[in-house]
Formats: structure tokens, C-alpha cells, sequence
């Protein structure tokens, strides 16, 4: 019985700090930077708007 009373609370904070190590792995940091998508590729030859006279 004593060893029960030992071994079961350590099991139990074993299953709360493998949920809690879960949840963070399934439910990420909102303050962790978001991927910044990449800017689209410029055609060669395209100036932003601007005229080219010859």
C-alpha cells in the first residue's frame, strides 16, 4: 500500500507534464513569429510601374 501511495502520484505528474508538453506541441505559442510568405516573383522586364522611353 505504501508503494502504491508513492508510485501512483508520480504517475499522475508524469500524465500532466506529457499533456501539458502535447498540448503545447499541438497548439503552438501564438507569440512565436508566423513564416512570412515569400514576394512574388517579378517578370523580367517589369519596372513597377514605370514607363520606359526609347
Amino acid at each position: 500500500m505504501a508503494v502504491l501511495a508513492v508510485i501512483i502520484p508520480v504517475l499522475m505528474l508524469g500524465v500532466v507534464l506529457a499533456l501539458g508538453r502535447y498540448e503545447e506541441w499541438l497548439l503552438p505559442n501564438e507569440d512565436w513569429p508566423l513564416p512570412v510568405p515569400p514576394a512574388p516573383a517579378q517578370s523580367p522586364g517589369a519596372t513597377d510601374g514605370a514607363t520606359l522611353s526609347h
